[in-house]
């Protein structure tokens, strides 16, 4: 006899269908689908904005927007694409989805907690959004720099800070949940280096958020304290220091590349495997590189602050430190380069995504990696090459894993397939739409070129006119993209338990699965990468007492 739980009530009094999207809902996937679809709807207005920055900047006069207006676009743009987009899409997003099913787990371990931290996120984004049409939104750029923040109209900045300190606690919320659902609700049997790639990701990343976002919260609220009650913690008129400020925010910020980067590095490698048809290389070496970038990561926040009066054996260390953080970084490239090797690829839309991923990333770390020189920073600091490397990084890095991803799990997510023909023209757009757009402000940069302002030497005219048709290539790339998730949730193709006859767990139940994942006992998949290994090996390794994998689906 089977006796019902307190949540089964709970479940039966929750809306059903597509209302239970709009609920208060407990259920992993469902709150998974909430943060990718409220992620989407704001990168799209983040996209918005991106494109009035690229009007203004098509012609060198301010001649588009005012340049109060110009201020508060930058700003916007910038925090909504960090906080409301890519952060809560590929942390809150697929991590809700995925971690669930890789640790054989029926849901998070603080279920109310993750539901609580993705609701703080739509008012944050409503107050941040609102505040442009009601007080003004605010106008010192998404790092808020004072003493320009102490000097901007007030009420814009301050709901700024509001709107910040609402999606940092929703990160820490949702890190605090992740850490204790791959350490504490593995299956039985599950070891933690059988665990999928994005397990790994995911707790390096959770680590970063809740060790560093709390110190962003505290230096926005003295630099609240600065605006409201004229304490002078930054403001140097009153004593403060700016250069304190900067330390703090960039002891969360530059970590925050990898809050963003690392959970792409993990849904990249289960993308590529399976479209492969290989086993993920390096297993072991790549599980101790998002290690060494956690640690890292926290200890080269001072690079951004080359021309802030550093002294030498600061820069001389931060350099040293930035630079070897390539190394990790440059192991998972290669283990991807070696996964593909001799694969059976599949150039489906996810794998173009994923492949170009690697393209824009590997340019992305150069550049990077060129910025952790001194002499090089000082002279591009503030220019639009930081601009064109940044973009490489977050964009041409994650967002490209977020679109290979989304064609990947849409027939978990729906139980249909999407358009490929369809999926490729936005692969075609998007890729040539970015190039176009990001890579010639890396020489607007080396000729000097500052961000950050409307206007510029008319010299610099030409490319900035091809960095804006990128710019609007990007745009019409979302068209395909959108009709495809919409249309194709109704009238795809069925795809089946497992299109992709995947290994890992989330594909070892039905699509779209049931409210507790699987019906009976979760499946222990000890080899989730375990392509190509023939009958002999299995009957060679069960001899021997060991089992290279376990679980319901097809090699």
């Amino acid at each position: 006899m089977t006796v019902a739980s307190p949540n089964d009530f709970q479940d039966s009094l929750q809306p059903q269908g597509w209302l239970r999207y709009f609920s208060f809902s407990l259920d992993h996937k469902v709150i998974g689908i909430q943060y990718l679809v409220t992620g989407f709807l704001f990168y799209f207005i983040g996209g918005a904005l991106a494109g009035v920055i690229r009007a203004e900047l098509a012609s060198p006069i301010s001649d588009f927007v005012s340049r109060e207006t110009y201020n508060e676009v930058l700003t916007l743009h910038g925090t909504v694409m960090i906080f409301l987009w890519i952060v809560p899409v590929v942390n809150g997003g697929f991590g809700n989805y995925l971690i669930p099913f890789y640790v054989g787990a029926r849901d998070m371990a603080f279920p109310r907690l993750n539901a609580v931290a993705f609701w703080m996120i739509p008012p944050a984004g409503i107050l941040l959004i609102g505040s442009y049409f009601i007080t003004g939104a605010a106008q010192s750029g998404w790092t808020a720099y004072p003493p320009l923040s102490l000097t901007t109209p007030a009420l814009g900045q301050v709901v700024w800070i509001v709107s910040v300190l609402l999606l940092g606690g929703s990160s820490i919320f949702g890190g605090i949940n992740f850490i204790a659902t791959v350490l504490k609700l593995r299956r039985p049997g599950l070891k933690l280096m059988q665990l999928p790639m994005y397990c790994w990701a995911m707790l390096g990343t959770s680590i970063l958020v809740v060790l560093s976002t709390p110190v962003l919260a505290g230096t926005l609220l003295l630099l609240s304290f600065d605006i409201v009650a004229h304490t002078g913690f930054f403001n140097p008129a009153l004593g403060g220091n700016v250069v304190v400020y900067q330390h703090l925010f960039w002891f969360y910020s530059h970590p925050a590349v990898y809050i963003m980067v690392l959970p792409a590095f993990g849904l990249v490698s289960e993308i590529l495997p399976i479209h492969s048809r290989k086993p993920l290389f390096g297993y072991t070496t790549m599980v101790y590189s998002i290690l060494a970038i956690v640690v890292l990561g926290l200890v080269v926040w001072a690079h951004h602050m080359f021309t802030s009066g550093t002294p030498p054996w600061m820069r001389l260390f931060f350099t040293i430190a930035t630079s070897f953080i390539a190394v990790p970084t440059g192991i998972k490239f290669f283990n991807w380069l070696a996964t593909l090797w001799g694969g059976k690829l599949a150039l489906n839309s996810a794998m173009l995504f994923s492949c170009a991923f690697i393209v824009n990333f590997v340019f992305g770390g150069i550049t990077g990696v060129a910025l952790a020189q001194v002499p090089f920073d000082i002279h591009v600091h503030d220019t639009y090459f930081v601009v064109g490397h940044f973009h490489y990084i977050v964009y041409g890095g994650t967002v490209f894993v977020i679109f290979a991803s989304i064609y990947h799990w849409y027939p978990k997510f729906t139980g249909r397939m999407p358009n490929e023909d369809l999926g490729r023209l936005h692969f075609l757009l998007t890729f040539v739409g970015f190039n176009l757009c990001f890579a010639p402000q890396h020489w607007l940069g080396l000729n000097g070129m500052p961000r950050r302002v409307a206007e510029y030497d008319p010299s610099f005219t030409t490319l900035n006119q091809i960095s804006s048709v990128g710019a609007l290539l990007m745009a019409i790339s979302s068209l395909p993209f959108l009709y495809n998730v919409l249309v194709s949730a109704f009238k795809g193709q069925v795809a089946g338990d497992n299109p992709w006859n995947a290994l890992t767990p989330e594909w070892l139940t039905s699509s779209p699965p049931p409210v507790e994942n699987w019906i009976g006992a979760a499946p222990l998949v000890e080899h989730p990468y375990g392509y190509g290994v023939d009958e002999d090996a299995l009957s060679v390794e069960a001899a021997t007492g060991r089992d290279l994998w376990s679980g319901t689906g097809r090699r």
